[in-house]
This record gives C-alpha cells, structure tokens and sequence, in this order.
C-alpha cells in the first residue's frame, strides 16, 4: 500500500479539527511529564515520563512492553493517553499539530491518515530515518514508504500492517453443510469476491436460525477494497474514488449482499455489533490479525476454538499504524531511542504474540513468535504462518489524504442504508453527497 501520489500538490488541512468538541481528546491536552518527585504527575521518583497519545488498543501496554523497557532503562516511565476511536483521536492530533501545542512525545497515526500528515505536518515532526539504530531494512518497503515525504524524510515508524483473511465459524458452516477445512473454505471463493457471495447464499440457505452469513455491509466493502491497486486516489494524487470501476464495483457487489440478506444490518465496532459477536450471530467476518482480538474481546468463552482462518477470494491490506516524535515534544531524544526500540522486529514479534498485531518488520516472520503463532478463538490454527503468506499478496496501493473520510462515507453513509431498504442507487447518492461535503471542509 505504498502512497505514490504527490504530496506537495496535496497539501490540505483537516478543517474539521477547528469544530473538535470539547474532551474529545483529554489525554492529548496534558503537557508531557518533566522530571520531579511527583509520584502520581507522570514522573515519580525524578524518572523521566515519556508520554504516548493513542487510539484504540494498540497493545503496548497488553504486551508488557512497557515494563520491559522501563526495566531496561530504570531513568524512563512510560504513560499512554488512549482515545477509543481513531475518529476522534486524528481531528485532536491534527488541531494539536496546527498549533504546534498540547502534543505527547510520541503520536500514533493510522495509515488511513498518514498521508495527509506527510504532505501537511512533516515538519512538525522529527525525521526519523536519521535516528540512531533505525534501519530502513527493517520494514516492508511500502510500509516505510507510506511515512516519507519526497526528499526523504520519515516522519512515523510502522508498527503493524493488516493482511487480509476471511475469519469464519466452523460450526456455524458444519450446520449450514459447508466445509469446514480451512484449505477447502478458501477454494469455494478463490479469486473472485463474486464467489464468496455464492457461498454466502450457499450458506442461507441452510443457516442456522437467526443467523447471517458476513458481520457487516461495511466489512464486506472494506475488505473488497483492501484487494484493489487503487481507489480512492490515482497516482497523481486526484480524487477519484466515484469515477474509479473498481470503488463502484466494490459498492454495488456489497449492496447485492445486502438486498440478499447476507450481511447484517450493523455498522461494525458499534455495542449492537459487538452483541452480534458475543450472540453467535454470524459466520464469517473480513479479518486481518487485529480483528482476532476483537473477536476475543468480544466473544463469550464457549465460543473459543470455534474460529478458524481461511485466505481471502484477493489479498490486500486493512489496518496499520506508526508511531511519530513531534519536534515539539519534551523529550525529543528519549521517545526518539524508545520508538526504535518498541518498533524493532523482536518487539513487534512479541506485540503479535500477546494482541495479533502482525509485525510490519519481515525479520519478525520467521521467529517462534510468529511461526509458532496461535489464538485461542481460532485454536490450533497456524495464524502466524497465514497471514505470513497473506502479507506477500499485498498490493501496492495508492494511500491518499482522506481516504479515511470516504472510506467511512461508503460504509456509514452507503451499503448500511442498503440493509435498511434503500436501493443501491439511492444509496450511492447518499454516500457520495456526504463523502464529497467532508471532501470540502
């Protein structure tokens, strides 16, 4: 997913972080800690507190990378501040970097974001690739790629990457007189999304009582165009996600899914969607590594072994995330050696471990961590190896400044309504209008 466009030509402020509400990100207000006696203020016992604003559970602390570094370097503490939904957490961070105030030593950025940053914030941050121990070697090439500005500069160090799978219940599939071995799910719909929905009716018509074939419409699309080239952007860096083919393709596919009834009528990551996990209420789901703890999170304990993973009808990649050090912070150098330290391939190896973040460092893909991978929803499953093997199936994708903001157009402004009896067409208008009113604030 290497972003290939122009980012002098792109070069477009978020405007939307001028309407951020109050509290939205408390955490990222807070000044970073200061060496003093304070037990309780960031920085007991005269440490220095290197401080991390966060979205979501990127499973630092989980891991126990923390502490290890803390006891590797007993002068440091480290302190995240965490916003749920990376929605809220990116209008904050970029109203913190337009006024250059109110930063954390280090910020996380997804890679839905990351280019707007590179073409509009690089110079808020440090250039990362002449930091001491960093390696370029270290990353996929597209992966270290997607942070750099065009003369060179890295601005953020990537921590995981999102392979594609299909994640699907066994014995829903067993009762609905579908295989259920892993290598003969992936046949049924190999190379062609259009297969997987034969499957999914397929499936329907046999389902066990109230039950659906796929998590979510969004799931669907998103996953559809996590297999593209290009999407929402060309290689010039112009919008052309409602004159692309393949973005059309991608949401007229998801609205026959949804007419059929195949996906349910739920936008994912919302509590009525994590009741559908706990409920057993459907069979498959678009799962790259980090989604298998959501599944866990989210999931009563009977449901454990009942999981396994299956490769995608097309490889691509969902989900991702780096780790920056503004200028502005107070301890530039410090959060400087930790992020190489916390981003280095033996330490992603452990954060895949523990959270199923899967490493974006190719050496981590050969240690026990990896290889020797396994979940608990999904049992004796080698899930290190598959997604391993679906990293390499990874197109090179044109990433651009607001492809979060249409991304979340298609899915909670488009194929949802689809479920709630809009047509497609109608549907289409909606997402767009929206998608293209955010496109100019």
């Amino acid at each position: 997913m290497r972003a290939r466009f122009s980012t002098s030509r792109k070069a477009v402020v978020l405007a939307a972080a001028a309407s951020l509400g109050v509290g939205l990100l408390a955490g990222c207000s807070k000044d970073s800690g200061e060496k003093s006696g304070s037990p309780d203020g960031g920085s007991g016992g005269g440490k220095t507190t290197i401080t991390l604003g966060l979205f979501g559970t990127m499973g630092f602390k989980e891991a126990g990378l923390y502490a290890e570094y803390e006891k590797l370097h007993s002068d440091i503490k480290i302190q995240e501040n965490v916003v749920e939904r990376n929605e809220n957490y990116y209008p904050a961070l970029v109203n913190h970097l337009t006024t250059n105030s109110g930063l954390m030593d280090v910020q996380a950025i997804e890679v839905g974001n990351i280019a707007e940053v590179v073409a509009t914030q690089a110079g808020k941050f440090e250039d990362l690739s002449k930091a001491s121990g960093v390696d370029k070697s270290n990353w996929l090439s597209w992966k270290w790629q997607q942070a750099a500005t065009q003369d060179g500069q890295v601005i953020g160090l990537g921590t995981d990457i999102g392979p594609m799978a299909i994640c699907y219940r066994k014995d829903l599939f067993e009762q609905a007189g579908l295989p259920t071995d892993r290598d003969e799910v992936g046949k049924l719909w190999a190379g062609d999304w259009n297969k997987f929905l034969q499957v999914g009716e397929d499936y329907k018509k046999k389902a066990p009582s109230g039950t659906f074939f796929m998590d979510s419409p969004g799931g669907l699309i998103n996953a559809i165009l996590a297999s593209e080239g290009e999407k929402f952007y060309d290689s010039s860096g112009q919008v052309i996600y409602k004159t692309n083919p393949a973005v059309k393709a991608a949401f007229d596919l998801t609205s026959k899914a949804a007419e059929k009834g195949l996906v349910q009528p739920q936008t994912q990551f919302q509590p009525a969607w994590d009741q559908t996990i706990a409920n057993n209420k459907f069979a498959t789901v678009s799962c790259p590594p980090w989604m298998l703890g959501t599944i866990k999170g989210k999931s009563q304990p009977d449901a454990a072994g009942k999981w396994d993973v299956a490769v995608p009808p097309k490889g691509g990649n969902w989900g991702g995330s780096f780790l920056g050090v503004p200028k502005s912070g107070k301890h530039v150098k410090e959060a400087t050696e930790f992020i190489t330290w916390l981003t280095a391939p033996e330490q992603q190896a452990k954060l895949f471990a523990v959270q199923g973040s899967f490493p974006s460092a190719p050496a981590a893909y050969s240690s026990s961590e990896v290889t020797g991978g396994k979940n608990e929803m999904t049992g004796d499953a080698p899930i290190g190896k598959i997604f391993a093997e679906a990293a390499k199936s990874i197109p090179d994708q044109v990433i651009g400044p607001k492809d979060q903001i249409i991304q979340q157009g298609l899915t909670d402004n488009g194929v949802i309504l689809v479920t709630k009896g809009k047509s497609a067409a109608d549907a289409w208008k909606t997402a767009t209008k929206t998608i293209d009113n955010n496109l100019e604030k």
